[in-house]
């Protein structure tokens, strides 16, 4: 599962891996503009985040981590949207990732510098879905989880190093000769 956090639009996206393959489950948005109080905005993170894990039963959570801007008070907004929807996760005992949006982008369509409509316009490609939501916070939640998915992939094929040898070269400090 991914998410993109925003205390005004909040962006999810689910994806199930069958092998080496992902198909999309579901992708939408909580919009929050109607509440006022800022506290109020991130119980409803809390409650939705909650409700999405016990639908689908993510094993993981990917979520956009926050980035630096020139407005401190817009970065707190999103760090505190970002923590509630992590401690959803924590809640849940399910495992946290989280990525720059750059790395986000990056994973997803090649260019770390892509705008929203070009991340949406490839994970439609990659997922065939044939409408574009109204929102592209809904996209970016779903990169996310697309994100996690190929880091992933990534990283299983990626060869280990174990045994003896591995442990040595590890840690020479410990072995004495």
């Amino acid at each position: 599962m991914g998410i993109d956090p925003g205390t005004t639009i909040m962006g999810y996206g689910v994806v199930l891996q069958q092998g080496q393959q992902m198909k999309l489950v579901v992708m939408g948005v909580l919009k929050l503009g109607k509440y006022a109080n800022q506290a109020l905005k991130l119980r409803k993170i809390f409650e939705r985040t909650l409700e999405l894990i016990q639908e689908y039963h993510p094993d993981e959570l990917a979520i956009e981590a926050p980035f630096f801007g020139k407005n401190v008070q817009s970065m707190l907004k999103l760090g505190r949207a970002q923590g509630v929807a992590i401690a959803a996760a924590l809640h849940c005992d399910i495992p946290i990732f989280e990525y720059s949006p750059k790395k986000i982008k990056q994973s997803v369509t090649g260019n770390g510098s892509a705008s929203k409509e070009q991340v949406a316009a490839m994970l439609q490609t990659l997922l065939k879905f044939d409408t574009t939501p109204d929102y592209l916070d809904a996209t970016d939640g779903l990169a996310a989880a697309v994100c996690h998915f190929f880091q992933s992939k990534l990283s299983l094929t990626q060869p280990t190093v174990s045994g003896w040898k591995a442990f040595i070269s590890q840690n020479p400090g410990r072995v004495k000769g």
